[in-house]
């Protein structure tokens, strides 16, 4: 088939924009020759729950998916009674970004709390987390993070832990959407588990192709007894894979080795060469009118432009618009933004910021 698109066009806009990464191309080519029982009966998928195991630990279960709504609607819908509501923040995925697939699918009521940093607090989840027993209320029954959030910040392990024993002593189960998950860990400089499992999660979703998959993600149930009806719901929710082998062998490749840790450190160090290129630039006046509204700590930058400059910048490198009446757009690198891509973006600002 012939190349339809431009090889050598980059952009900021997602790291979904980003390709396969080579490994993991090859991982699916590996598992390619011969027959596998379908469905997930596959030694690919057998393999995986090892692979978690040793990255999260004994008794975890891992439920492979294709995309990171699915995981997030069949894994809470799993965690939840037909009654049950679920609190996050008012900037997470699920209450913004995944069309009411949530409500509309997973049948379950959202309670979001307005939070600036896209982070919550026990005293924000307290904003939501009461009305058991009211007829009237849909219940409060999960509470769901994002980490790394969704506008790039990120929780310790210590708030995690505080969000969990919360929720936990008040009856609630603790979610963690982890599309990012990997640049967490890489930015933290600790283990998947010390934020998750040992942290108190319950209930994650780990995410694969913002980090160099091409699609695949897994439900990972880290508490026995969290999710009951996975194997049902996976299924009814449209999310299960007749060649699950190839999902599995994403996975496997991404996690096994260290290339889920290499690629997100990788993203991460091109965000701060960013956020970093460009307060040099306002420092010494080559950069005009540029603010940011947000900590780099992963591999996003969000930042404020003069009006009209955002949408000259988008005829070299697309990005989105993140609050577009206060002019904040989003900037994101992924596994194979390379310095120059990054010299070339900084370059072009100092360019049109000071026309």
């Amino acid at each position: 088939m012939s190349i339809l698109h431009d090889v050598n066009l980059r952009g900021f806009a997602s790291d979904n924009y980003s390709g396969i990464h080579p490994e993991v191309l090859a991982a699916i080519a590996s598992a390619n020759d011969g027959h596998q029982i379908a469905y997930g009966e596959d030694a690919y998928t057998a393999r995986l729950q090892d692979v978690f195991q040793q990255h999260f630990g004994e008794g975890v279960e891992a439920f492979p998916v294709f995309n990171g709504t699915g995981a997030n609607v069949t894994g809470l819908q799993a965690m939840l009674p037909r009654w049950g509501a679920v609190i996050a923040a008012s900037t997470a995925h699920i209450n913004v970004d995944e069309g009411g697939a949530p409500e509309r699918i997973g049948g379950f009521k959202i309670l979001s709390v307005p939070t600036d940093d896209g982070k919550l607090t026990p005293e924000l989840v307290d904003r939501e987390a009461w009305g058991w027993g009211d007829e009237h209320r849909a219940q409060p029954l999960v509470v769901s993070i994002t980490q790394s959030t969704e506008v790039g910040t990120l929780y310790t392990a210590d708030e995690i832990r505080a969000l969990a024993d919360h929720a936990h002593e008040r009856g609630m189960k603790l979610h963690l959407d982890g599309a990012r998950i990997s640049n967490a860990a890489a930015a933290l400089d600790l283990p998947l588990r010390a934020f998750t499992r040992d942290a108190g999660v319950d209930v994650l979703s780990f995410g694969g192709t913002k980090n160099g998959a091409m699609l695949g993600e897994a439900i990972v149930v880290l508490t026995a007894g969290a999710a009951d009806g996975l194997t049902f719901s996976r299924k009814f929710n449209m999310q299960l894979s007749s060649k699950m082998r190839f999902v599995s062998a994403q996975l496997i490749a991404l996690l096994e080795g260290d290339l889920w840790l290499r690629n997100a450190r990788h993203s991460n160090a091109m965000a701060q060469r960013l956020r970093t290129s460009l307060e040099a630039g306002i420092a010494d006046g080559s950069i005009q009118g540029v603010g940011f509204t947000q900590p780099t700590q992963s591999n996003g930058v969000f930042a404020t432009l003069p009006a009209g400059v955002a949408d000259r910048l988008r005829e070299t490198f697309r990005f989105y618009d993140w609050d577009a009446s206060r002019n904040e757009v989003r900037l994101m690198s992924s596994f194979d933004t390379t310095e120059a891509d990054i010299d070339a973006l900084v370059a072009l600002v100092a360019q049109e910021t000071s026309r």
